[in-house]
């Protein structure tokens, strides 16, 4: 069954994501980035949309250029996900993209140039409610932090951080959100930690160019489970060279086992021995196949053999236990005997009645 997370979250000032609230009690909140041409609209559009599917709280959106801004603003039209617009240098995108409607501006105040470049950024946020997204990476700092520094380390990271954060005190914006991003774990908690004891402000994290699939869902996990521990984190990417589509995916994971989110199926399943009584492994992934599209919260245990089968299963929604017969439990009891031969649709029957009917007590 659920448990309440004993994280303590840091206290952080809240700000909004369109309608996505991000810092203060808000959940931790989940986002993803396009990796389509921004300039194809129906490319961007099908993929926010595959995000949304998944559960995408946010998504960002890359605009390199002024036709990309005016792109944005189509596909802005066509999908419900708060967006950020990721914008470097031209302080122009930057006022375009508010104009149509961006939820977020991903843009550092000290990349834009001139005081009143910064100054109309900023006022045009204040103007629309739409808050700014600080994001150092240890692959882009200033050039005479890399020469003080000699290489890219915390206190550079947090340096060049709190320059950008002086520049919209002194302009009186206070809200934005922050990212501190690097490659290596050690160096991106040390940094975190460092500026979360600094400022009130949500945190965004992130691990960035963790890799491929599997090995940066890894690090991504351990990077960001360091954090999310210490109670830091307000907003999280997981930063995959794969479908963004899997970056929700882990994101949510992530979540669900420190027990701070609860979206989707929550999938406990033994890696199988030699005393399972059906194929666990087929009947799982079959089952995370079909079950892809459920983002309400359920405990579901799949375990092969009566070893640790029944204890598993009673502590589930809805659990099977291996056996002569297997056994499937519903609510904690046990409630019938399977086949092997229809475990898995037996399972997605059970599953799919027990959101039913939770869904009609919600009601």
């Amino acid at each position: 069954m659920h448990q309440p997370s004993p994280i303590q979250r840091r206290k952080s000032r809240q700000i909004k994501v369109g309608n996505v609230p991000v810092g203060g009690d808000a959940p931790i909140s989940v986002q993803s980035m396009t990796n389509t041409d921004t300039h194809d609209v129906a490319a961007t559009v099908r993929q926010i949309r595959a995000l949304e599917a998944v559960g995408a709280d946010i998504v960002r959106v890359s605009v390199p250029d002024m036709a990309a801004a005016e792109a944005f603003g189509e596909i802005k039209k066509q999908v419900q996900v708060p967006l950020v617009t990721d914008i470097h240098f031209d302080y122009k995108i930057a006022l375009r993209v508010a104009e149509l409607g961006a939820d977020c501006l991903r843009i550092n105040p000290g990349n834009i140039g001139r005081e009143d470049r910064v100054r109309a950024v900023v006022s045009a946020a204040r103007d629309r409610n739409i808050p700014i997204r600080i994001g150092v990476n240890a692959g882009s700092l200033e050039k005479d932090l890399q020469k003080k520094y000699g290489e890219p380390t915390a206190d550079a990271l947090v340096e060049s951080a709190l320059r950008h954060i002086e520049i919209l005190d002194r302009l009186d914006f206070q809200d934005f959100k922050i990212s501190l991003k690097a490659s290596e774990i050690f160096l991106t908690v040390e940094a975190y930690r460092k500026l979360a004891q600094q400022i009130e402000q949500p945190l965004h994290l992130g691990i960035t160019e963790a890799g491929g699939f599997r090995a940066g869902a890894v690090k991504s996990a351990i990077g960001l489970g360091m954090l999310l521990v210490d109670g830091i984190g307000d907003t999280i990417r997981v930063s995959l060279a794969a479908d963004p589509v899997e970056e929700i995916r882990v994101g949510f994971d992530i979540l669900k086992s420190l027990h701070l989110r609860s979206k989707g199926i929550n999938l406990i399943a033994c890696p199988s021995c030699s005393r399972q009584n059906f194929d666990v492994i087929a009947t799982v992934n079959a089952l995370e196949q079909r079950l892809e599209d459920v983002l309400e919260p359920l405990d579901v245990a799949v375990i092969g053999c009566v070893v640790n089968g029944p204890g598993e299963a009673r502590e589930a929604d809805i659990g099977l236990a291996g056996g002569q017969p297997n056994l499937l439990y519903v609510g904690g009891k046990p409630d019938h005997k399977v086949d092997n031969a229809d475990l898995v649709d037996e399972l997605e029957k059970q599953i799919r009645a027990e959101l039913a009917r939770r869904k009609v007590e919600k009601n």
